[in-house]
């Protein structure tokens, strides 16, 4: 039996590394994939495990650990060094001494092998099959985003949440930002079910709930890196304590479809442009403020957005630009 290893830090999973690991399959009667996660990394080694379990959840042949390590002991570098390789096949036997085959897309693989004492394979080394590299996709990764796997780009895909009272240019908003950004977006469901903000029932707003919480669904399994919201379920709440009622009773299921990572609250402070199916100014001002109370309740932190047309896109878009510096980090 040929026990193959394959390691990396898979930061992020990508489809170069998949390459690699179906070489090393074809070449082997188990696998063993090592995730190695140091300690100044900051997308935990687990996570990056799981992404490559759910990807070979059908190969019971592809076993995936963690290996973690602390800098001061281990090198973090992809360079060539004898003294690096040999440190790093040192600890590879410590842990899986098992092992009869190393398989890597860099050339010190070789001299890990070496220091094992096993056989050694390569696979695209100079990246012409697959031209991919995680460095690259660390410094964009909406630019690299065909190179994920469904697995990673669930886990870096950003929702973005646009709320706020009636009339403040949500449904507007959410489509210029989606063309800005070639994003997707989910229009509201509310004026689709309930046509008259002045007439509606309990039973409608569980309707706009649901069905809301579909199209997010939907829209998200094939979203690529943002993904836009028109209201969401928080905003449908604010409608039922508008009934003088108390808040929807509503499955789980239906808020997480609606998280998001960033919520902007467009302010009230345009003017209300009465078609006849809207509210009227002053129950518009008490919807307002039941929204805001709505999202303390539920525990939901916005940044405000307030001004006119052009300050609201831009600061839109430097909030949205400001998320994905921040939290798509690899």
């Amino acid at each position: 039996m040929k026990h193959a290893l394959v390691f990396g830090k898979f930061l992020p999973f990508h489809i170069g590394h998949a390459a690699l690991i179906e070489f090393a399959r074809r070449h082997s009667t188990r696998l063993t994939v090592l995730v190695c996660a140091s300690d100044q990394e900051t997308v935990p080694g687990e996570v990056r495990a799981a992404w490559i379990r759910e990807t070979y959840a059908a190969q019971p042949e592809v076993e995936v650990q963690v290996l973690e390590y602390r800098e001061q002991e281990l090198a973090n570098t992809s360079e060539t060094s004898l003294a690096v390789a040999q440190a790093w096949a040192d600890r590879f036997r410590e842990v899986l001494p098992e092992v009869t085959l190393v398989v890597t897309s860099e050339p010190y693989g070789a001299l890990v092998a070496a220091r094992m004492g096993i056989e050694y394979l390569d696979f695209d080394v100079f990246r012409a099959q697959v031209p991919v590299s995680g460095t690259a996709i660390r410094g964009d990764v909406r630019a690299g985003w065909a190179w994920l796997p469904a697995s990673v780009q669930r886990h870096y895909q950003r929702t973005v949440a646009i709320l706020g009272t009636e009339s403040t240019g949500k449904t507007t908003l959410a489509e210029q930002l989606a063309k800005h950004f070639k994003a997707v977006w989910v229009p509201e469901a509310g004026r689709d079910l309930i046509p008259d903000s002045t007439d509606f029932r309990q039973e409608q707003l569980l309707a706009v709930a649901a069905e809301h919480a579909r199209r997010i669904a939907e829209v998200r399994a094939i979203a690529g890196p943002l993904l836009l919201l028109d209201t969401d379920v928080h905003i449908t709440q604010s409608y039922a304590r508008l009934l003088g009622q108390e808040y929807l009773t509503l499955p789980p299921g239906i808020y997480q479809q609606n998280r998001a990572d960033l919520y902007l609250y467009l302010a009230p402070d345009v003017p209300l442009v009465q078609d006849g199916t809207r509210l009227p100014g002053p129950e518009r001002t008490r919807l307002e403020a039941l929204h805001r109370q709505t999202l303390a309740d539920f525990n939901i932190a916005y940044y405000e957005i307030s001004g006119g047309w052009a300050e609201r896109w831009a600061q839109a878009v430097t909030l949205i630009e400001t998320q994905f510096r921040l939290e798509v980090r690899l």
